[in-house]
């Protein structure tokens, strides 16, 4: 349907003819007495009006018309568009130390690092949470945040896929990793918010203790979901080393805060656990909609200006 952002500017309609009433007569020039001179007067202001109706002056009056009606900015509205919109907000806590360059992952028959493993499951995570606003921390000695709380899960899963192995140190600072997300999502006024922390080392950097920031993350009504990733040693040609991580202390963050903890030995099981992560915390959909809206002033401001155009042209024409 048409409507019009700034209906009230049609008032500008009556700008000329008030102008008119308000602003003096311009002066007549000099002339010579004549005894006819009324019966010229008469002639010439019949001539006269008969002009100002003529097409310069229609053209100039349609001219306005449609500035104006360019100045209402009128606009198409679409139909009705409904727009999902869960509540929740979910951080995503990565793990980018060191030892996620062990390659003991095969995805699709490739192999690949821990980290690559990851960005190529927890992007098609990302991808699923439709109606939730994500966030994304890195983290090795420190903990960055990489992308802020947004319902852009296509950049999100991109900034994903471009972290580098080592990118926030080779350490790992799990409880910085934690406290840092809880301070992000104590600052939203979603009603659920969620962590889903994912290490595959024991915490050995940071200026805050794992189970101090669980604490942090109970009072902040944030619920921590983690999960232990990486393979066990391997043998023949490829030497891998065996992820070292604290199990005890994940199960205890996550039970801490109302979360549940996980171990993904390869990523299949990865895969299984986001899937089962899916199940856990279910995409909860209200709808909200909106109408598309398109500018359309641009069509009358046009007609104006070719308006402005054909008068000043025909005004020449007469002359």
């Amino acid at each position: 349907m048409l409507s019009f952002a700034a209906p009230w500017a049609a008032g500008a309609l009556l700008l000329p003819l008030l102008l008119r009433w308000l602003l003096p007569p311009a002066p007549a020039p000099a002339a010579l007495r004549l005894p006819i001179a009324g019966e010229l007067l008469a002639l010439q202001s019949a001539k006269a009006a008969h002009q100002r109706w003529r097409l310069p002056g229609l053209c100039a009056a349609l001219a306005w018309i449609t500035l104006v009606a360019a100045a209402m900015q009128p606009q198409w509205l679409g139909d009705p568009v409904e727009l999902p919109a869960s509540g929740r907000d979910l951080m995503l806590a990565v793990d980018v130390s060191g030892s996620m360059d062990e390659s003991d992952m095969r995805v699709g028959g490739r192999r690949l690092n821990r980290l690559q493993a990851v960005q190529a499951l927890a992007g098609e995570f990302i991808s699923r949470r439709e109606g939730d606003r994500v966030g994304l921390v890195l983290f090795g000695r420190q903990a960055y945040v990489y992308s802020p709380l947004s319902l852009d899960r296509a950049t999100v899963a991109a900034l994903l896929a471009e972290a580098e192995v080592g990118l926030a140190g080779r350490e790992t600072a799990i409880g910085d990793a934690i406290a840092l997300s809880v301070k992000r999502l104590r600052e939203s006024p979603a009603s659920d918010r969620v962590l889903i922390l994912l290490t595959d080392g024991v915490s050995n950097a940071g200026n805050v203790q794992p189970d101090k920031a669980a604490e942090l993350a109970a009072q902040s009504g944030v619920r921590v979901h983690t999960i232990g990733f990486g393979g066990d040693a391997g043998g023949g040609l490829f030497q891998l080393r065996r992820a070292e991580i604290d199990e005890a202390q994940l199960q205890r963050i996550a039970e801490a805060t109302g979360g549940r903890s996980f171990r993904a030995r390869d990523a299949g099981e990865l895969e299984q656990i986001y899937s089962l992560l899916d199940q856990i915390e279910p995409v909860e959909v209200d709808q909200r909609s909106f109408r598309p809206q398109r500018a359309l002033f641009h069509w009358p401001l046009a007609a104006a200006l070719l308006l402005l155009l054909a008068a000043a042209a025909l005004q020449g024409w007469r002359r």
